[in-house]
């Protein structure tokens, strides 16, 4: 009897595990997940999730800014979303003397909010499978280059189809690598608002040395409103637009939740790998992450050196800054926990499975060659990857890379019109010098290309670096520093004013002779360079990593599968789920934290861990109003068990009910490996407690206009 019920605890344990992983389509969640997530905790039906007919949860997720989520959270298009997803725009807004990043923000009233020049969100309007009507174009007598031609000829006519006119924009993607074909309907809104914003010291509490891990304290949200025309359609910005009145918005819960209990997260997953062969990983670990990681230090190292101390570049250069720092550590993170957990001999003792099933006699002819073939595509391809992610670094890192070329192609076709069409263009062209030159800093740019072109050309050389580069780098004792400076100083690239006045007098040999933009050149054009060989065997890659995927598909058919993330939206579920006890943790148990731990941290004048006296204030004088959990602490992050990756950031975290309960934002540094596999023992999404959210909207910056805007549950 002992023995049965190990055997059935063990069945129970797997089956739980299970759940939690997984980025699943919504279109599927009633045949594939609804029973499970029910027995779990959800207390809703699939099609309150996901309608076509009716609103349902998913209109109230919207895609933030192209790259992150946010969640509708009022009848007035009040959006959720993270502090560092709104970085950029809250970046754009300040300047020294209204430095809302620094400072935080907060409207007072509608006609208060603040429009960033560029912010837009997507709503997802809904969804269908064309995998056979596309994959019946194709057969495999068709080289790669035919078959993506028929692809991508009927994926233009299936989004002409559907997009009622130009109302929507439509999107067919490709999943479980070119296996399925799905067409995804959108409703672009480009009017946000800035509508409030914590001071840095709290929405980016903790800085570079507590990103990606636990236990967190950070504040990470940011309130923004969608604006439409007076009929609720889409509009550029205009004053007379008014506040969107959604389908449907999230009922927002003080209840507070236990361990154990239900959560699911609905967003826009940037990408995952979790097909990708053991050749891949190794390939990432020895050779493109290192060169990731070594090209994002040195080019964040130059940043910061002109940043500090500046505040006026501090501002300008933050979102860049940013952006870079939290890629760094990710891919250092990726590096170690890829090592730690070897996950490159899981993948080959899996890889190893599937040839044993290709060997055999009815499967030999189509799948026998897949694993050799993609083996030997990494062995060719390990330099290369190495050296494209030093350029890539490059290339990230410095404006001067790549501006001088896309300016200077604009510049050479303006040279060469007459007079009629050079008046026709000059508008254009004018207009966009302000916005790429007003926020430069020439001592900050010179730094940071003379360091990152000096590796480039040290580091990436195994794979042929550009002749052009290595001369100079000879000629110049393997430092280019100084000539990239010179460069600078005799470019007509480095000054706005030069710009125009080439403009109003053209010479194309101005372009074709200037420094900055010959050098600019040969970085893009080898960036996009590529090689009869080359384009050979990626086109039989593809095409066995294709078969590969198919043929794990067939040799399992009974698993349940969901497709790699690609920035579609996708649901997750799981529970909330403790880490094993840690000292550094205030809170009772290691699923949460609270202030008490944030004001642990403090210290004063610390660029990551300083904190507004008023927050200080309020926590001495336990002031939390109707915030505080049961035991009268006030709540900050929490923890689940949730399959996420970039993109989630600012997803909604969501009781049994639909009710939210907290906002996504990072995760923990031990499974960093989780956009190649799936850990359910480390696996954990890190959130702001939407308590902690409300009180510092409510207690902390004097704002309860906005909480009595939305609707709570408690």
């Amino acid at each position: 009897m002992k023995k049965l019920f190990l055997i059935l605890l063990i069945v129970a344990v797997k089956w739980n595990v299970q759940a939690d992983e997984g980025m699943w389509f919504l279109m599927h969640i009633e045949r594939l997940n609804e029973r499970d997530m029910q027995k779990m905790g959800l207390q809703l039906t699939a099609e309150e999730i996901y309608s076509i007919n009716h609103s349902s949860l998913k209109d109230a997720i919207v895609q933030f800014d192209g790259g992150c989520t946010a969640e509708i959270v009022s009848g007035q298009g009040l959006v959720l979303t993270n502090h560092h997803c709104g970085y950029g725009a809250i970046a754009e807004l300040s300047t020294p003397e209204n430095d809302y990043l620094t400072n935080g923000f907060w409207a007072s009233t509608q006609q208060d909010e603040l429009k960033p020049e560029e912010l837009s969100v997507r709503f997802f309007v809904r969804m269908d499978d064309v995998t056979d009507r596309i994959l019946r174009l194709v057969n495999d007598e068709m080289d790669e280059i035919e078959r993506e031609r028929v692809i991508n000829r009927e994926i233009a006519k299936i989004e002409q189809e559907n997009n009622e006119g130009g109302k929507y924009t439509v999107s067919v993607r490709p999943f479980y690598n070119g296996n399925e074909y799905y067409y995804f309907v959108y409703q672009d809104y480009p009017d946000v608002r800035l509508v409030g914003t914590p001071p840095a010291s709290i929405g980016k509490f903790g800085g570079d040395t507590d990103n990606w891990e636990w236990p967190r304290h950070t504040g990470d949200f940011s309130l923004f409103r969608v604006y439409a025309d007076a009929d609720g359609d889409p509009a550029p910005y205009s004053p007379d637009n008014v506040p969107l009145q959604p389908d449907y918005h999230l009922t927002i819960s003080l209840n507070g939740f236990d361990a154990g209990d239900f959560a699911m997260i609905l967003g826009y997953p940037g990408r995952t790998n979790r097909w990708m062969p053991s050749g891949g990983i190794n390939q990432n670990v020895h050779y493109a992450y290192p060169a990731w990681v070594e090209a994002s230090k040195v080019g964040m190292d130059q940043m910061k050196k002109h940043m500090d101390g500046n505040q006026e570049v501090k501002l300008n250069y933050a979102s860049t800054y940013s952006q870079v720092a939290n890629y760094w550590k990710n891919r250092q993170g990726m590096i170690d926990a890829l090592t730690q957990h070897q996950t490159a001999a899981t993948k080959a003792a899996q890889e190893a499975d599937f040839q044993r099933w290709a060997n055999k006699r009815k499967n030999r002819a189509r799948y026998g060659n897949v694993i050799p073939t993609i083996n030997n595509y990494y062995e060719q391809t390990n330099l290369q990857s190495r050296h494209d992610n030093y350029l890539i670094g490059l290339l990230r890192s410095s404006t001067f890379a790549a501006l001088p070329y896309s300016l200077g192609n604009a510049l050479l076709y303006y040279s060469r019109q007459n007079e009629a069409k050079r008046r026709e263009v000059y508008p254009q062209i004018d207009g966009n010098l302000s916005g790429i030159y007003d926020n430069l800093y020439l001592p900050l740019e010179k730094g940071v290309l003379g360091a990152l072109v000096n590796l480039y050309a040290a580091k990436a050389s195994e794979a042929g670096i550009p002749a052009y580069i290595e001369t100079l780098y000879e000629a110049n004792n393997s430092d280019l520093r100084g000539y990239i400076n010179t460069a600078f100083d005799q470019s007509l690239f480095s000054d706005k004013a030069k710009i125009t006045a080439f403009l109003a007098n053209p010479d194309s040999t101005l372009i074709q002779q200037d420094p900055l933009f010959q050098l600019s050149t040969v970085l893009l054009n080898r960036y996009r360079e590529t090689t009869p060989e080359q384009a050979e065997a990626e086109a039989g890659f593809q095409r066995a990593f294709r078969l590969f995927v198919e043929g794990t598909r067939k040799m399992n058919p009974r698993k349940k599968y969901y497709p790699d993330a690609n920035s579609t939206l996708r649901l997750t579920y799981g529970k909330i789920n403790p880490l094993p006890p840690d000292p550094a943790n205030d809170a009772s148990e290691n699923y949460f934290t609270t202030l008490k731990g944030t004001i642990a941290k403090y210290q004063p004048g610390d660029e990551e861990f300083d904190l507004p006296k008023r927050l200080i204030d309020l926590y001495e004088a336990k002031d939390f109003g109707r915030y505080a959990d049961k035991a009268g602490h006030l709540p900050v992050n929490f923890l689940t068990d949730n399959d996420i990756t970039g993109g989630n950031s600012g997803s909604p975290v969501l009781n049994g009910k639909g009710e939210l309960i907290g906002i996504a934002f990072d995760g923990n540094i031990e499974a960093m490996a989780g956009d190649v596999i799936f850990d359910p023992e480390l696996q954990r999404t890190i959130s702001v407690d939407i308590r902690y959210v409300l009180f510092l909207i409510d207690k902390f910056a004097g704002a309860p206009h906005l909480v009595e805007e939305m609707t709570i549950a408690e």
